[in-house]
This record gives structure tokens, sequence and C-alpha cells, in this order.
């Protein structure tokens, strides 16, 4: 998923704390994932997000961009 973020353009914030898994989180560069790779991943179920449909985000003065 994080090459995936990075190829779509999107910012990333990998956490861990575990030395082993931060080592992981670093070996995304030196691969690309491929057309059928990254449609395949743009078509699952994106579920919920964080923030419900009716919230007015307006009135709190938060801009969230489109994809």
């Amino acid at each position: 998923m994080l090459r995936w973020h990075l190829q779509e353009g999107r910012q990333i914030i990998p956490k861990s704390v575990r030395p082993a898994r931060i080592a992981e989180n670093f070996d995304v560069f030196d691969f690309e994932l491929s057309a059928e790779e990254i449609a395949r991943i743009d078509a699952l179920e994106q579920g919920m997000t964080m923030v419900p449909d009716e919230l007015d985000l307006e009135s709190f003065g938060i801009e969230i961009p489109e994809p």
C-alpha cells in the first residue's frame, strides 16, 4: 500500500517502532506497480471513512481536496 500511495502522489506517514518494520516501510523505492496492479487496488471496496458524509466540514473551516 505504501508503494501505491507513492505512485498516486499521496503523502504517507508510516508508523512503526520496530526496526524491522521500519526497514520494510523504506523498501518501496526499487520497484513500481504496474497499471494493472494500480487498477486492481483502486477497484477494492473502500468501505467507511473516518469522516461521516453528513458532517459539514465548512462549518469547521476545513477543506479536504478531492483526489
